[in-house]
């Protein structure tokens, strides 16, 4: 899912005036700063380029140890399930477990491994760093690349951006040596298929390392922690619906047709898949507003609530469809087959902006319809409850209608365990729909559903509307020059600001001097340029999803005195323009 973008720059430079973002906690689940204009005036939450940036808590750890207990709990129960049926002789379920479980892993397993090798390859070109460094106009240094993923050394105590003295001999075969060690052990975790826990184990040792080192280096280490965490949470999240959601569907239906007590080990297996596909839904919900500075981000206590929420709502949808299949084998296909185009054709409908490219795009919504199959996910930016109220009411239909056929086909008069598996189908749908309203009315990021809900942007004090204050500079467009200092703050008289002469009507403006008149200090710092209209919720940012985009920014922040803010390209509106603005 991820692509290189066409052209795309990114730039590094001093930030304007008062466009200062504020960094914010993603993994602990706290915003610490606010938007642009709050840190301009001072607001706050906000946290300037020297403040208490984001911070790595022991929660966040104990969040991705059970992410790996979920993974590894589900995985072997698969695997003792299938051993089990191959011992027994069961050949055809032996092979359709085994099947579910390996194919979707091998894919898994090659798009993670195709992400390491770009992200850990050398760029192509002369091995020097790709960066030119010369005089702001504010007297700081100015940074730019273009198409450059080239890493830059520094240390803890200071930046170095210049090209630095030739590494010995000694040195240079150190490096090969330890490169080659990593490329080994890369290949062989993901040859064992462990590609998702390397990187669980990767987000928490930067969680950790953000916790134990410095400012300037904690932010770092933070900042990759996200990105890694993105990366597995998108990898679970493609894996469990092309493994788990199968599997659960599969061995439910063995558990149905056999009837009589169920057996323990296949019960452990639809039990463990059914976890892992509620944890990953939330866990993803989860990183992604943690990702996004210009959402709340999403607290523990509605990560659970989400958590049950799909439990429940799975376990409803499953059950039905193995009731079904259990009966009418080929129709079941046939509707999963329909109910997958329908889906795929909504989301393509909606004309969704994950994907760095069309045919990715493409891709990606082919895997959301089959999501669909089963649970809601919001791919759409705006108010979802029409749409998610629209889609439970068909869930709810085909849930009724493929347990009604399923249920016609038993013996009323005898058969009371069907009429018990009826009431589990109703009652299991009901209590997830009741941890859905429980997300939405108490524990949404953005307040309750019924009450007042607060902006979408994370200024939490704020009493106005979500945009930028009077003194509060965006990016202008790259035909006009900036507004200097004192003609933007003069009082206005009479419709002319005070302290200037009336110019005429028709005037050229004379160029910028050659050396700027120096402004008041209020910048935060550098400011990384994307040239790239940024993506708006549910998708993520583009820096997230383009891996040569990633490589350039981690070198420019590692390089960087400070830490510095993102800035996406502005269309032209100014609500628009504080949101581009921002700090990671």
């Amino acid at each position: 899912m991820a692509a290189k973008s066409d052209g795309a720059a990114a730039a590094a430079g001093p930030g304007p005036e008062g466009a200062a973002g504020g960094a914010r906690s993603g993994a602990g689940g706290r915003g610490e700063a606010a938007a642009a204009a709050a840190a301009a005036a001072g607001g706050p939450g906000v946290t300037g380029a020297g403040g208490p940036g984001p911070r790595y808590e022991l929660r966040d750890c104990c969040w991705v140890l059970c992410a790996l207990l979920v993974f590894f709990s589900d995985g072997a129960t698969d695997l003792w399930l299938a051993a089990s049926y191959y011992l027994q002789g069961q050949r055809t379920y032996f092979g359709l477990t085994l099947l579910f479980v390996l194919l979707p892993s091998l894919v898994v397993q090659l798009l993670s491994f195709r992400w390491f090798v770009y992200d850990y390859s050398e760029p192509a070109g002369a091995p020097g760093p790709a960066v030119s460094t010369k005089d702001s106009g504010a007297g700081g240094p100015s940074i730019s690349t273009k198409d450059s993923a080239a890493a830059f050394p520094t240390k803890e105590g200071g930046p170095q951006l210049g090209p630095g003295p030739a590494p010995s001999s000694a040195s240079a075969y150190r490096r090969r040596c330890c490169r080659l060690c990593v490329w080994l052990l890369q290949t062989l975790v993901h040859l064992l298929q462990l590609g998702q826990v390397w990187r669980y184990l990767r987000a928490m040792y930067l969680g950790l390392q953000s916790r134990w080192r410095g400012e300037r280096l904690r932010r770092h280490f933070y900042w990759r922690m996200l990105f890694e965490s993105a990366d597995v949470s998108m990898l679970r999240l493609l894996e469990t619906f092309l493994r788990s959601a199968p599997q659960l569907v599969l061995q439910l239906s063995l558990l149905v047709h056999r009837g009589g007590q169920p057996d323990l080990l296949p019960a452990l297996s639809t039990s463990a898949s059914l976890v892992s596909l509620a944890w990953t839904l939330a866990s993803y919900q989860k990183v992604l507003r943690d990702s996004r500075d210009d959402k709340r981000p999403l607290s523990y206590k509605g990560a659970v609530a989400q958590v049950l929420w799909h439990l429940f709502t799975i376990a409803a949808r499953s059950l039905a469809f193995a009731l079904f299949a259990s009966v009418y084998k080929l129709y079941f296909g046939i509707f999963i087959v329909a109910h997958w185009c329908v889906m795929t054709f909504w989301v393509i409908q909606g004309e969704t902006d994950f994907c760095m490219s069309k045919w990715e795009e493409i891709i990606y919504n082919m895997v959301v319809g089959i999501i669909y199959i089963f649970c809601w996910f919001n791919v759409k930016e705006g108010r979802s409850r029409r749409r998610m109220t629209l889609y439970y009411c068909i869930v709810l239909l085909e849930n009724a209608a493929l347990t009604g056929f399923w249920y016609s086909s038993r013996n009323f008069s005898t058969d009371f365990h069907s009429l018990i598996l009826v009431c589990v189908v109703a009652s299991s749908f009901a209590l997830g729909i009741f941890f859905m309203c429980v997300y939405y009315c108490l524990l949404h990021p953005n307040g309750p559903m019924l009450g007042p809900q607060a902006a979408g942007c994370i200024c939490p004090e704020a009493p106005g509307p979500c945009g930028p204050p009077a003194d509060a500079v965006t990016s202008p467009p790259r035909s006009l020059p900036r507004t200097t200092g004192a003609e933007r703050e003069g009082p206005s008289v009479g419709g002319e600001r005070a302290g200037t002469p009336t110019p005429p009507v028709f005037q050229v403006r004379p160029g910028l001097p050659p050396t700027p008149v120096a402004r008041p200090l209020r910048t935060e710092g550098p400011v990384i340029r994307i040239d790239l209209p940024r993506k708006k919720y549910p998708a993520w940012d583009a820096h997230f999803i383009d891996r040569r985009l990633r490589k350039t920014i981690l070198a420019l922040e590692y390089s960087s005195p400070a830490t510095p803010r993102l800035q996406y390209r502005s269309v032209g509106t100014s609500q628009e323009l504080l949101e581009y603005e921002t700090t990671v």
